[in-house]
Formats: structure tokens, C-alpha cells, sequence
């Protein structure tokens, strides 16, 4: 598992957010994450701890925590990992109001999709 954290990217996040609010955020950071090409899968992580709650069940691979949001991924052998997870941190920071933007690899997989 390789952790490739961003620099700083902003404020910190709105207080009082609620669940519903924060399980938007999750959803469209995850449908963008997935929309990359070197992204296989989202992945809750060795402890299944990468995950937000929402009202219609848990988003899995992201976690939207009040000033971070952490995003587990497996993606497919080819490009370095640390170049993989730049493009998805820089794909969705702007969706991540303000919090700082954690991409963690969870696994690398040969010939998916």
C-alpha cells in the first residue's frame, strides 16, 4: 500500500455539514475517481475504514472527514503509482470544498479492463 498525500489545498471544511452534504461530496469524488483511466476499483483499505456514511448506505473508498478527504484506489499496472495518484488528487480537490486530499494506492493489478 503506497499513501501519496497532497499539499495543503485550502481552508479548512465548513462546520456543521450534514450527513446528507458530506455523502454528496463522497459520491461525486468517487464517481470521478472511477472515471479515470487508471483506476480500477475504489477500496475501503486494509481496515475498511476508507468509507462515509450517507443516507442511502456507505460511499466505499472515499472518507470525507472534516478537514480531509482520504481516497483508497486499485489501479492498473503501467504508470507509477505516485503519477496515478497525483491525477486523481487533482481531479478531485476541487470537489473536496476545501479539505486536503489523501490518495492512498491499495493495490496494483495486471491486466484489468
Amino acid at each position: 500500500m503506497w499513501r501519496f498525500d497532497g499539499p495543503i489545498a485550502g481552508e479548512d471544511a465548513m462546520e456543521g455539514e450534514a450527513q446528507h452534504d458530506v455523502a454528496a461530496i463522497a459520491q461525486r469524488i468517487a464517481a470521478t475517481a472511477r472515471s479515470l483511466p487508471d483506476v480500477v476499483d475504489l477500496s475501503a483499505g486494509a481496515f475498511r475504514t476508507t468509507v462515509t456514511p450517507g443516507p442511502e448506505g456507505r460511499i466505499i473508498g472515499v472518507a470525507v472527514r472534516p478537514n480531509s478527504v482520504e481516497v483508497g484506489v486499485v489501479v492498473r499496472y503501467g504508470r507509477p503509482p505516485p503519477q496515478i495518484a497525483a491525477e486523481i488528487r487533482e481531479q478531485v480537490r476541487p470537489l473536496a470544498m476545501g479539505r486536503i486530499v489523501h490518495v492512498t494506492v491499495e493495490d496494483v493489478v495486471a491486466g484489468a479492463g
